[in-house]
């Protein structure tokens, strides 16, 4: 699994630490945002890409972002090549999906 730190943005509200990657076992981008730093519950307030195979590109997770009125930023090009390079290579089904248990 990967992990890009970036800069989320939504509503005027900025979270600096929010994080973006590839997660190979269930073959799908994630994203995760943080705003809420007063909280003493770490949840993120969004987290895309929980379920195999949701987001398959990262055009599709940054589209999904959007519509959900957030934007990402700070996202580097070489991180984004090397997301790009992890989520290209063919990744095996995962014992929990050859058992039947991840569908």
């Amino acid at each position: 699994m990967s992990r890009y730190y970036i800069s989320l943005h939504n509503k005027g509200r900025t979270d600096g630490g929010a994080v973006i990657g590839y997660d190979k076992p269930l073959r799908t981008f994630f994203l995760q945002g943080f705003f809420d730093e007063e909280s003493d519950i770490d949840e993120p307030e969004i987290w895309l890409g929980t379920c195999l195979e949701e987001f398959p590109t990262l055009e599709f997770i940054v589209e999904e972002a959007r519509t959900r009125d957030y934007e990402i930023g700070g996202l580097k090009h070489v991180d984004v090549i090397a997301m790009l390079a992890e989520a290209g290579h063919k990744h095996e089904p995962t014992i929990w999906e050859r058992l039947g248990l991840i569908f």
